[in-house]
């Protein structure tokens, strides 16, 4: 079975994991490893601060919590994604909105953001779908005008760019994850990148069981999301190879790319002249009635083949846990509900050759005459 995505350890990472052993660097509260991963990766998305946690749900969590929400406050999210984004509004009790899709890169439609804001909205929490970014200098001056902070969910977007500029660099905050699947892993792990000092100092302090003076007299109710130093050890190694992984992760999307181009019924992923995409994932959309089989019949198609695929993500109009919630709003999109209905992402790990690409594109060609 050729996996969907499968993580690349190589000796470097081991070596730095035990070394970070052998200093001791096994808890959150201490080590060089933490904090050099802090420093260079910060320094690469192009921010002030960064602050790791231990996963990227955590990130998300943390980031809501430093903004002090009241019950019933709203937090708009792109549809399409996956449900940690909303459960970090929902976990700090307020109500996440969803916003629409757009047809050409999966993001959400900037063009609705104004159309579901209310007095309560507070927060939006892009999200750069499957690593093509956002077109945050347009998003930001929406929120700007609306007064609303913006934490941008960067999961699956890290080296993605705007007209040349970092994603994770535009928001009040952005939250990145390390889980097994994304461009860089630690297992799981993730971090919070800011240039406001005040969101950083807040989400340190929170990440800690917000301790302060006397130690153990808490005023706030804090989490314990820190991430170990041997974790980081082996994110700053994976870390230290990322313009190699995102080249890689380009060199695979255009492969599919020119094997795919011309077969009748697939949407291919898109890169718009603004923005680099890094294909976290590699998405098609299937058409069935263009492509002769529905999405369902092809994911069947490959997986006789031994390729593993996913589907994409349900959207949040649909989550059932977020339309029990008081207050959620029922809000129509359409284009989600048709990407959660046609879409599914390939192998996607940044070392797949050439040879295995052209044959997982040759049994895509294949399957309209599939009879499973």
């Amino acid at each position: 079975m050729i996996p969907v995505f499968e993580p690349v350890i190589s000796e470097d990472e081991i070596e730095a994991v035990v070394d970070a052993l052998r200093k001791g660097e096994v808890s959150g509260t201490f080590g060089k490893y933490i904090e050099d991963f802090e420093n260079e990766f910060a320094a690469y998305v192009g921010c002030k601060h960064g602050v790791t946690v231990n996963s990227g749900s955590s990130a998300l969590h943390l980031a809501v919590a430093a903004l002090d929400l009241k019950p019933g406050d709203e937090v708009l999210v792109s549809s399409s994604t996956n449900i940690a984004t909303a459960l970090a509004a929902l976990h700090n009790g307020a109500v996440p909105v969803p916003v629409d899709s757009e047809g050409m890169t999966w993001n959400l439609d900037l063009d609705l953001i104004e159309g579901v804001i209310t007095p309560r909205t507070k927060a939006i929490i892009p999200v750069h779908l499957y690593g093509h970014p956002v077109d945050m200098d347009r998003l930001m001056e929406i929120a700007n005008k609306h007064n609303l902070i913006v934490i941008e969910d960067c999961a699956e977007s890290h080296g993605a760019t705007v007209r040349g500029r970092m994603t994770g660099s535009f928001g009040h905050m952005a939250c990145f994850s390390f889980y097994a699947n994304k461009v860089i892993t630690t297992g799981e792990g993730g971090m919070i990148t800011t240039n406001d000092d005040a969101f950083a100092e807040r989400v340190k302090l929170l990440r800690n069981l917000a301790f302060t003076q006397p130690r153990f007299k808490h005023e706030l109710a804090g989490f314990n999301f820190r991430m170990p130093g041997f974790v980081a050890a082996l994110g700053l190694a994976q870390f230290r190879k990322i313009d190699h992984i995102v080249e890689q992760k380009r060199r695979v999307a255009h492969r599919y790319n020119e094997k795919l181009k011309g077969v009748k019924g697939l949407q291919l992923p898109a890169e718009l002249d603004w923005a680099k995409n890094v294909y976290w994932m590699y998405g098609i959309v299937v058409d069935t009635k263009e492509f002769g089989i529905d999405r369902n019949k092809l994911v069947e198609a490959l997986a006789e083949s031994g390729i593993q695929t996913r589907t994409f993500f349900c959207p949040m109009n649909q989550q059932p846990v977020l339309e029990k919630m008081q207050g959620f709003r029922d809000v129509p999109c359409p284009v989600a509900d048709a990407l959660w209905e046609n879409g599914l992402y390939l192998p996607s790990t940044w070392n797949l050759s050439d040879e295995t690409i052209d044959i997982i594109c040759d049994a895509i060609r294949r399957a309209p005459n599939w009879e499973g």
